[in-house]
């Protein structure tokens, strides 16, 4: 047990309690820490004015002039910018941990003996040539955001990821003691969780209703979506396709198909749970992704997830259990094919239903989430006080 709650600097570089940044997940970090570790100061918004306004326009030119990136947001520049401003910050208070989730370019040059705690999806080493933002880049900015995660989790005391494939990455390509990794899931990013007796009484109707939700409609696979609505309903399944927060392309157009161009998660949050509640699938093709939230939100609502085998989502999707793992060549025929077979039995469908909420219940939620944590640094943190 520990003696007495640590004090913990929550570091971020957006608003924490506006739930679009970082889709929520910071707000529910936090929530978490407070509830399950310790008493939490949030510490941020954190973004320099100018090593930031530097480090955009060099990346703007680049790109427009020489077609090739530079990653500013790992860069000796900002990494000193932001030490600048958080050690003052954080001699203004006494504290036990700093928590520090999804910003490694905080840390390499912290002046401090508290212990940090770095909170990830991913490192750089698995997105480099993965994501847009890290594609295409100068050599000099390749090793310069290499040696800057490098430095970070050199610095960290504890790292903890979402996935199996963050975490691997930690140790096998910045060769990080094994010791201070740790898996730890998200959760649902959901206020208020609906009941499970209510869920679990919803079943099947006449009509196979996807959803699919996402910011962007190349990324998240929307056309492999959209190809799975068409092949369902040639099949002569009586299909739907919902999409939220993006707008498809317009050659993407069908009676069966309805767009929500956007929700507001601060203010509507009830609207995405109405969505969850009124769909049969979530689908997402996606093509990238570090974990996915969405994931645990569905399995919230019992609905199983139809997603590919990429990134970290096999820490949120387990194959079989609450949803289903696609190849990322896995075409609309390959989707739809899978999501006939279940819906077709009602029986599989329901045992799927009771498998992602169990999920859901036993890891997928942030409660768990805060415990786990907590339990990973409750040695550090009485290192820390001794």
């Amino acid at each position: 047990m520990l003696e007495k709650r640590p004090r913990i600097a929550f570091i971020t570089a957006q608003d924490t309690m506006d739930r679009r940044s970082w889709s929520g997940t910071f707000y529910f970090i936090y929530q978490a820490l407070q509830q399950h570790v310790g008493d939490v100061t949030l510490i941020g918004p954190v973004e320099p004015f100018f090593a930031t306004w530097i480090g955009k326009i060099a990346t703007g030119l680049s790109q427009k002039v020489l077609h090739k990136r530079y990653n500013y947001r790992h860069s000796y520049l900002l990494a000193k910018a932001y030490a600048s401003v958080l050690n003052k910050q954080l001699k203004k208070n006494r504290y036990d941990l700093i928590v520090i989730p999804a910003r490694s370019t905080f840390i390499p040059y912290l002046e401090t003996d508290v212990p940090i705690i770095h909170i990830g999806d991913s490192t750089v080493q698995n997105t480099m040539g993965y994501y847009p933002a890290l594609t295409n880049l100068y050599g000099f900015s390749r090793k310069e955001t290499v040696a800057i995660e490098q430095a970070a989790l050199n610095k960290s005391s504890l790292l903890i990821y979402s996935s199996q494939w963050a975490s691997d990455s930690a140790i096998h390509d910045f060769h990080i003691n094994p010791g201070k990794v740790f898996t730890i899931p998200f959760g649902a990013n959901l206020e208020h969780p609906p009941d499970r007796g209510k869920i679990m009484t919803k079943q099947l109707t006449k009509t196979c209703r996807l959803l699919l939700l996402g910011v962007d409609w190349v990324r998240k696979g929307g056309d492999i979506a959209f190809d799975t609505l068409m092949e369902l309903i040639s099949i002569g399944i009586d299909a739907e396709l919902t999409v939220c927060g993006c707008i498809p392309p317009a050659k993407y157009a069908h009676p069966k198909l309805h767009v929500i161009p956007y929700i507001d998660k601060n203010k509507q949050s009830k609207k995405i749970d109405a969505l969850f509640e009124n769909s049969d699938f979530l689908i997402l093709p996606t093509r990238k992704e570090c974990f996915g939230i969405v994931f645990c939100e569905a399995s919230a609502f019992g609905v199983p997830s139809i997603t590919t085998n990429t990134g970290g989502i096999s820490s949120a999707v387990i194959d079989g259990e609450n949803g289903f793992l696609l190849p990322v060549s896995a075409t609309g025929k390959d989707y739809a094919k899978v999501i006939a077979n279940i819906y077709s039995n009602p029986e599989r469908y329901s045992a799927l239903m009771r498998q992602s909420r169990d999920l859901f219940e036993s890891t997928l939620n942030w409660d768990t989430w805060g415990k786990k944590f907590r339990e990973a640094s409750l040695t550090l943190f009485n290192k820390s006080v001794q």
